[in-house]
């Protein structure tokens, strides 16, 4: 007996709110970045390194230190997120590398739109 539309469907979404309630109440972790310009850009920014006053070198920071599971964008009023290993993906792939240099707070990352993010997702 073949399962009718209704049963994939629902085991489909099923699948989609048990994601949200690990990320809600079983421990995974979520770090949530805004992004002033993407909407400007098309582009979202994912810093790996900053600038320690103090020191004067870089140190990794960002998506190299993180230890979050999943990565949240607040895209104006809505959010896309994005599990680490796939983030990593898409930098790979699309990233182009940038250096803000921002006093006081400079940083050395890579910028990404949010269509080729869309894109790796999809393959993943």
């Amino acid at each position: 007996m073949s399962r009718s539309d209704f049963d994939l469907d629902y085991a489909y979404g099923l699948e989609g709110e048990n994601l949200v309630d690990q990320l809600l109440t079983a421990g995974k972790t979520v770090e949530v970045k805004r992004d002033r310009k993407w909407h400007q850009t098309g582009n979202l920014y994912l810093e790996m390194q900053c600038w320690y006053q103090g020191t004067e070198s870089w140190k990794d920071s960002g998506i190299t230190t993180t230890k979050a599971h999943y990565w949240a964008f607040v895209l104006k009023s809505s959010v896309l997120m994005v599990e680490i290993n796939v983030l990593v993906k898409a930098m790979a792939k699309h990233g182009k590398r940038i250096e803000c240099n921002i006093e006081p707070n400079k940083s050395r990352g890579y910028l990404l739109s949010v269509e080729n993010l869309l894109e790796v997702i999809k393959e993943s």
